[in-house]
C-alpha cells in the first residue's frame, strides 16, 4: 500500500541543528531545530484536521468559486462556524492566537481542494495579526464588539490623506482586496503626512464596513473566486489608535499593551509574506496526487504506453515535480520556524534573515508553479479541460506567484545585496 500524499507534507517538521533566528549566518546553510517548531502543535494538528474536514466540500464548490469569483456563501459560512477564520485572532477574544506555522498549514490543506478559498482563509487570517499588534482599544472596536469579525485588507499604500485632530483623513482605492467580499473592516495602507502635508511614512488603518466600498474589478485568469476587488473610501475619519505606523513596524515596534503575546510580535513583512505560500503548497500537493491518481489510466500518445506509469520518461517528470514541492516545503517551512522562533524569543530576526525569509517565500512559490509546469505536461492535453481540476490549480499558482511581495527577480536582488553587506537603506526596498 502506497503513503498518501498528503500525509507525506503533513508529517514534515524541521531538523538538523540551526542558530537562534536573530544571529543568522546567510553562510551556514541548514535546517533549524527551534523549539516554536514543535510548540502548539497539538493546537496546530487540530486545525489542520478541521480544515481537512471541509476537502469534499470544498472540492464540490471549487467551480463555483472560480466561475462566479467569489467563495459561495455556505462555505464562508461552514469555515467560519468551525472557527478558521480565527486562527490569528487574540485568543483573549475566543480566537486561536496560533503561529505562522499553522496559518501556513491550513491553507495548504484548504488548497488542495480549492486554492481561491485556502487564500481568502489567508489573507483574513494575516490581517488579523496586524489587527492584534494594535491597541487594545482598537482590537476592542473590532474583535471585542464582535468576536467573529473579518478583516480584510490591502498593505500597499496608497489613496491620500490629510492629518485632522486625533487622526487621518483619507481617501482612495486599494487594490487588491482579497476576502473583501466576506469582511466586516478592511485595514489599508495609505501615506502618513505631517500636519504640514510633509511625508512621515506610512500606514495601515482600520475602517469599518460603513465607511467604504467593495467594487467589482476582479476579472483575472487565476485566483478568481478570491474576490480580490477593490476596495474604495472617500474622506474617511481614521483615528490614530486604529493606526499600524508601518515604520515602526517592521523594526519590531508594535502599539499593542499585550506584549506577551508571541504571535504580535512576529517579524512584520517576512510574517505577511511567507503565509502567501501556503495555498502555493496544497495546490502542488494536490496537482502531484492527481497526476499519480491516474497515471495507471492514461496513454501517452503516440507511443507503445498504455498506461503513463510504465514509461521513464514519465517517472522522471513525476519525481522532478516531487523534488521540487519537496524545496518548497522545506524553504517555507525552515522560514516559518525562523519567524515564529524569533517571536517567541522576542527577538527581532536580523536583516539578512528577513531578506532570505522573503527570498524563500518567492522561490518556494516558483518551485511549485515549476513543478505545475511539470505535471501539467505529464498528465497530457486533456489537463486544460474546463472540468479538469489542475488547470484551475496551474492558473491559481500562476497569479498567486504575481503577488507583490513575491516578484521573483526583487527577492532575489533584495536577498543578493543583503549577502553582499548592502545596508537596508541601499536596498530596493523599506520593506523588511
Amino acid at each position: 500500500m502506497g503513503v498518501a500524499i498528503s500525509d507525506v507534507y503533513q508529517s514534515m517538521t524541521v531538523g538538523g541543528n540551526g542558530q537562534p533566528a536573530a544571529e543568522f549566518d546567510p553562510f551556514t546553510f541548514g535546517v533549524p531545530a527551534y523549539a516554536a517548531a514543535r510548540e502548539g502543535e497539538e493546537q496546530r494538528n487540530r486545525l489542520v484536521a478541521t480544515a481537512a474536514s471541509f476537502r469534499e466540500l470544498l472540492a464540490q464548490n471549487a467551480a463555483e468559486a472560480d466561475r462566479t469569483r467569489r467563495v459561495p456563501e455556505p462555505v464562508i459560512d461552514a469555515l467560519a462556524a468551525a472557527g478558521l477564520f480565527k486562527i490569528t485572532v487574540p485568543q483573549r477574544y475566543g480566537g486561536h492566537q496560533a503561529d505562522v506555522r499553522t496559518v501556513i498549514d491550513v491553507a495548504a490543506t484548504l488548497a488542495e481542494s480549492c486554492g481561491s478559498t485556502a487564500w481568502v482563509v489567508t489573507l483574513i487570517n494575516t490581517v488579523a495579526i496586524a489587527v492584534g499588534m494594535l491597541p487594545e482599544q482598537a482590537q476592542d472596536e473590532v474583535f471585542g464588539a464582535d468576536p467573529e469579525a473579518r478583516v480584510a485588507g490591502v498593505f500597499a499604500p496608497r489613496g491620500e490623506s490629510r492629518r485632522a485632530d486625533g487622526g487621518f483623513r483619507v481617501s482612495g482605492q486599494w487594490f487588491y482586496g482579497s476576502g473583501s467580499l466576506h469582511a466586516d473592516w478592511v485595514m489599508v495602507g495609505f501615506p502618513l503626512v505631517d500636519d504640514n502635508g510633509d511625508p512621515a511614512g506610512f500606514g495601515l488603518g482600520l475602517i469599518p464596513h460603513t465607511d467604504y466600498e467593495v467594487k467589482d474589478t476582479w476579472f483575472v485568469t487565476g485566483m478568481r473566486g478570491s474576490g480580490s476587488n477593490a476596495i474604495a473610501a472617500d474622506d474617511v475619519f481614521i483615528p490614530d489608535r486604529r493606526i499600524l505606523p508601518v515604520g515602526g513596524a517592521i523594526n519590531g515596534q508594535f502599539p499593542t499593551e499585550f506584549k506577551d503575546e508571541t504571535l504580535y510580535r512576529s517579524a512584520f513583512h517576512p510574517a505577511f509574506t511567507l503565509v502567501l505560500t501556503g495555498a502555493q503548497l496544497g495546490m502542488g500537493r494536490a496537482a502531484l496526487k492527481h497526476v499519480v491518481d491516474l497515471a495507471g489510466k492514461r496513454t501517452i500518445a503516440n507511443t507503445i504506453y498504455t498506461r503513463q506509469r510504465d514509461s521513464v520518461g514519465f517517472q522522471l517528470q513525476i519525481a522532478d515535480a516531487a523534488a521540487l514541492i519537496d524545496t518548497a516545503h522545506l524553504h517555507v517551512y525552515r522560514a516559518a520556524a525562523d519567524i515564529d522562533e524569533a517571536a517567541r524569543l522576542g527577538k527581532y530576526p536580523s536583516y539578512p534573515l528577513r531578506a532570505r525569509i522573503r527570498s524563500d517565500a518567492a522561490r518556494a512559490a516558483t518551485c511549485v508553479k515549476d513543478a505545475l509546469d511539470l505535471l501539467i505536461t505529464a498528465h497530457g492535453a486533456g489537463s486544460f479541460a474546463e472540468s479538469s481540476p489542475i488547470q484551475r490549480m496551474w492558473r491559481d499558482s500562476n497569479i498567486a506567484l504575481r503577488h507583490g511581495t513575491l516578484v521573483p527577480p526583487a527577492t532575489r536582488e533584495i536577498y543578493g545585496k543583503a549577502l553582499l553587506g548592502f545596508s537596508v537603506d541601499e536596498n530596493i526596498t523599506k520593506l523588511l
